[in-house]
């Protein structure tokens, strides 16, 4: 028989499962009118209209203010836009890096990411977009329902990075072009909201520190009922 604090620790799952999306932190994404091509200079007009978001925490809530990463985004009817600007001590890059072809595996080093999905109701299938201070790159179609969601890395979304490690000021800064079709069956629209969730790796070894903009509470990134939300605005 169920105790009275089980019934009680039930209900509240249940209603944090559906909590409504206005209660949900939100990311603005601007609106541009046209397409650019991909650069890392935050200081460009493109860049500078957006209003930053920081990613702070560990994944387990914990806060790790020395990698506090800010991150932009922006929207065009074809593509969805971000920039990462990350604090580093230590890099963990990949030797012989290959910016011409996927890296299968990028997480294994260090890399900023976005994972970013329009379906509501599967919450558990969703896109996963990586890029690593050396302009390397990964995307994979995320399921996972399946026992080994990461062979979704196969897919390929046509999606753009670039990437430039700035070591006098300890900084690295990924960008991404992401065609808006590769996430939402919808034309992208003001108003539009997608299910998101920003992540990085950070460092070698027994130094290695994941940083997250909404924790997952967990051991892994993978966890979709932590997500957040983005929201395509004009202003």
């Amino acid at each position: 028989m169920r105790s009275r604090h089980s019934w009680f620790l039930i209900l509240l799952l249940g209603l944090a499962s559906r909590v409504s999306p206005a209660a949900q932190a939100t990311i603005k994404s601007l609106w541009a009118a046209a397409d650019i091509a991909l650069d890392t200079d935050s200081k460009s007009p493109f860049w500078r209209g957006a209003q930053p978001v920081y990613m702070e925490t560990d994944p387990h809530g914990s806060s790790v203010p020395k990698y506090r990463t800010q991150v932009r985004t922006r929207w065009t009817k074809q593509n969805l836009y971000f920039l990462f600007i990350c604090p580093y001590e230590q890099l963990n890059l990949k030797p012989s890096p290959k910016t011409a072809e996927e890296t299968n595996q990028l997480w294994n080093w260090d890399v900023a990411e976005v994972f970013i999905g329009s379906d509501f109701r599967d919450i558990r299938r969703y896109k996963e977009f990586e890029v690593s201070p050396q302009g390397e790159w990964t995307d994979l179609d995320v399921d996972l329902t399946k026992p080994h969601h990461e062979e979704g890395w196969i897919w390929n979304s046509g999606f753009q990075v670039s990437a430039r490690i700035d070591r006098a000021r300890h900084l690295w800064y990924g960008a991404m072009m992401i065609p808006y079709s590769a996430v939402d069956g919808r034309p992208a629209a003001v108003g539009n909201r997608l299910r998101i969730n920003l992540f990085r790796s950070q460092g070698p070894g027994p130094h290695r520190q994941e940083i997250t903009w909404q924790a997952p509470m967990a051991d892994t990134f993978h966890v979709p009922e932590r997500f957040g939300l983005l929201q395509l605005v004009n202003k």
